[in-house]
Parts: C-alpha cells; sequence; structure tokens
C-alpha cells in the first residue's frame, strides 16, 4: 500500500533520514517505534509532504506521493493525526469536523456516520468547543477528523501520549475495528509497549535515522526492546 525507497531528508546540513526502505501493507497495523529524537515524526512529515524529502521515493497505491503538493496528500486516502493532536481550540466539535470535509472536495458535504459511531461522545458534544475537551476526547476528536476523509491509510502519532487509560484501550480497540470492519491500513508511532504489542501486526524499529529492525509483532524482542527502546 505505501512504500518507501531509499529515502534521505535533511534539516540543514544535518542528516536526519538515511536510505530509509519499508513497506506498509493493507489491512493490518504497522507500528513505528524508536526512542525520541530518532526521526519517526520526520519520518511520517516525509510522508505527508510537509518537510522536503532529498531523494527517494514514497508510492501510495502505486502513485508516486513525491508528486502530489502537501494539500493533496489527504486527498489522494492518507488520514493523518499529528503528534499534540493540533485541534482546532476555539471551534466547536462539529466545525473541527467539517473542516476536514474541505480536503476532499466537492461531493462530501456530510460528517460520516462512522465518525459518531465509534465515538458517540463526539456527537453529544458537537457544540462545544475543542478546547474545552478533555485530553481523551479531543483525541479521539482529532482521529475522528481524520476518518471524515476516509482514508485507506490512517497515520497516528503517538495517539496514547497524555491520554487516560480507558480511552488508551479504547483507541486500541478503534483500531482493530478500522481494520477488521473497514479495511484499512494503520501506520502506527507509539512507545507504549503494552499497546503496542496488542494492537499492532508488524513493527519497525528506527534509531538514529536509520532503520534498525522490523517484522511481524511476535519477533519484537526483549533484545531489540533493551537496544532500541528502553531509555
Amino acid at each position: 500500500m505505501l512504500t518507501i525507497e531509499n529515502l534521505n531528508q535533511y534539516y540543514g546540513e544535518s542528516h536526519t533520514l538515511w536510505d530509509l526502505s519499508l513497506t506498509i501493507e493493507e489491512k493490518c497495523c504497522t507500528c513505528l517505534m524508536g526512542r525520541n529524537g530518532v526521526g519517526k515524526t520526520t519520518l511520517l512529515n516525509c510522508i505527508m509532504g510537509l518537510v522536503p524529502v532529498k531523494s527517494g521515493a514514497i508510492s501510495f497505491q502505486g502513485n508516486n506521493l513525491l508528486k502530489k503538493r502537501a494539500e493533496d496528500r489527504a486527498g489522494s486516502g492518507i488520514g493523518y493525526v499529528p503528534q499534540g493532536r493540533q485541534i482546532f481550540p476555539l471551534l466547536t466539535v462539529e466545525e473541527n469536523l467539517t473542516i476536514g470535509l474541505t480536503t476532499v472536495g466537492k461531493g462530501k458535504k456530510k460528517i460520516p456516520d462512522m465518525v459518531f459511531e465509534l465515538f458517540p461522545v463526539l456527537q453529544e458534544m458537537l457544540k462545544r468547543r475543542g478546547g474545552d475537551l478533555s485530553g481523551g476526547q479531543q483525541q479521539q476528536l482529532a482521529i475522528g477528523r481524520a476518518l471524515v476523509l476516509d482514508p485507506s491509510l490512517l497515520i497516528l502519532d503517538e495517539p496514547c501520549e497524555g491520554i487516560q487509560p480507558n480511552i488508551v484501550q479504547e483507541i486500541g480497540e478503534i483500531i482493530k475495528r478500522l481494520i477488521q470492519e473497514v479495511g484499512m491500513a494503520v501506520l502506527l508511532v507509539e512507545q507504549k509497549l503494552h499497546f503496542v504489542k496488542q494492537t499492532a501486526d508488524h513493527f519497525f524499529i528506527m534509531d538514529r535515522g536509520r532503520l534498525m529492525a522490523g517484522g511481524n509483532i511476535s519477533q519484537l524482542t526483549d533484545d531489540l526492546i533493551s537496544k532500541y527502546l528502553t531509555v
């Protein structure tokens, strides 16, 4: 579904991503792991066109993603929930969700029912401002805003950060539903090992901008965790 080949990225003179190659498969959850500062969010930003790529290739469903502008990539079937949620705090829940519809063009005017089926609390709080929601509710809003695009790939950057345990569990269950019932693929950046092992099918580990390991989640060994993930 999503293929990255020999990707290199720089911030000024600093080489941040080194010849990264990986594939995200359809209808499964793949977790990108690594300590803070190893380049995980930078890679996501490259996929979404938010930072420039020096060399390499990114293709999505067989199409060259690097030829698309950042504002067109969401419309091509990728939903992105950035770290820190980045909702609009002064807009209502309904307005936050409706903003997502502007990305998919003129044909779609209505928030999909699926969003409220997955997150009933959003329907109850449609007229409440985003900034008045709890952290867990804001994360649900951020995911819901990405889902209004009806994406085939959902990218989540540390969705469990600062979230109460019951909402963390709910997010895990929703990821599984999106894969099993909708056929969506999920690319997840997350550091909570318990959550990852319960949710992900595959994993990749990054260190200092390089890909160090990958495989089925059953292959995430204690040695890899100790070497690359434990602070």
